[in-house]
C-alpha cells in the first residue's frame, strides 16, 4: 500500500513570514493591509517558537498578530500573505 505524499518542511512560519512582510512594506504596503491567512498547524508553530521574541506576537482584543500583521486562523489550504487591495 502505498503511502500519502507529504509536503517538506519549508522552514519555521516566523521566518518565511517576516521575510515577506518585509518584501511587501518595500513595495509600499502598510502593515494595517496586509492580513496573515494561516494554518492551524502554523498558528501553532507560531505560539510555541521558543526563538520568536515575545515583542514579535501579540494576542490583544481577541487578534492575535504577527509583526504588527492581523492573522486569520485555519480555513485556508497553505498559509499565505494577504497583502490587501
Amino acid at each position: 500500500m502505498a503511502r500519502p505524499a507529504t509536503t517538506a518542511r519549508r522552514g519555521p512560519p516566523a521566518d518565511i513570514f517576516r521575510s515577506q512582510i518585509a518584501a511587501a512594506e518595500a513595495e509600499g504596503v502598510h502593515r494595517d493591509d496586509m492580513t496573515l491567512r494561516l494554518t492551524l498547524s502554523d498558528v501553532t508553530a507560531l505560539k510555541r517558537d521558543r526563538d520568536l521574541p515575545v515583542a514579535d506576537i501579540s494576542f490583544a482584543g481577541g487578534v492575535m498578530r504577527y509583526l504588527g500583521v492581523k492573522i486569520e486562523q485555519g480555513g485556508v489550504p497553505e498559509s499565505v500573505l494577504d497583502r490587501g487591495s
